[in-house]
């Protein structure tokens, strides 16, 4: 699997590893979307492999990032336990779909409506605070389209469910730390459905390599977001997770239409 391999060949994805674990651990979104852009488009995995290699790193990343926010006292447990069953229920069901039919046609406009809740994120971040902040509503039916969607897109979970819940009037910080805490359970259930579906077909590799050094990138960032996320005023945040959101989004419909 990993015979002839240079540690020069991983140090790219390593790098991407690395940015992409400290923005979504300090944001609450984006491994997912950057790891799975990076696979598609310039290694040519296919969707289904290349979301099943993502949420394989995320079993690791997920699960330091969530002790890490834990012990920063980032963690939301009512809404932690209202978004579990939910979330991985939404996340098994994409994941048995994407192994039988290909989702990137729903893609762009999932990306279209995330663009859209960015821009309102960055408004509301330039805006803070121009309301108290309030408990969330809508939680439960958030976790099961998160869920789906990750699974379905290769990630999705942090942009679909942090954004929401900002939108709703949560914490930026508890919101983002319970997001992430949720994700490690969401990740560990979507790669065993992924697993059972796919088998170990198109695991070659091309694919194994960049996989591992997302791993040791993603690893080795994830204490940091959690440090940042309880550090950066909510306005910083907001306004953040609104350009990211909105950044990434555009990008995806802009690499749909160019394809």
């Amino acid at each position: 699997m990993f015979e002839g391999l240079q540690f020069a060949e991983l140090l790219p994805y390593v790098a991407v590893g690395l940015v992409a674990q400290i923005v979504d651990g300090a944001l609450g979104m984006a491994f997912g979307v950057i790891s799975s852009t990076l696979l598609v488009s310039v290694i040519g995995v296919p969707p289904a492999t290349a979301s099943a290699g993502v949420h394989l790193v995320e079993c690791a990343t997920t699960g330091v990032s969530g002790i890490s926010h834990a012990l920063h006292r980032n963690v939301n447990w009512k809404l932690f336990w209202r978004l579990l069953i939910p979330g991985i229920l939404g996340g098994v069901t994409g994941a048995y779909l994407l192994t039988s039919i290909d989702a990137s046609v729903t893609r762009p406009f999932v990306m279209a409506y995330l663009s859209g809740v960015g821009v309102y994120l960055l408004w509301r971040g330039l805006r803070y605070p121009p309301h108290r902040e309030r408990e969330p509503k809508i939680i439960e039916p958030l976790g099961l389209a998160g869920g789906f969607l990750d699974a379905a897109g290769g990630g999705g979970w942090g942009p679909v469910v942090t954004s929401n819940l900002l939108v709703q009037g949560g914490t930026p910080r508890t919101t983002i730390g319970t997001v992430n805490s949720v994700e490690f359970f969401l990740t560990v259930s979507i790669s065993i459905t992924f697993l059972i579906g796919i088998g170990t077909r198109g695991f070659g590799p091309d694919f194994w390599h960049p996989v591992l050094g997302l791993l040791i990138g993603g690893v080795v960032a994830a204490p940091f977001g959690a440090m940042i996320a309880k550090r950066v005023p909510t306005k910083t945040l907001l306004v953040l997770v609104g350009v990211v959101l909105t950044a990434t989004s555009l990008f995806s419909i802009y690499r749909f239409f160019t394809a």
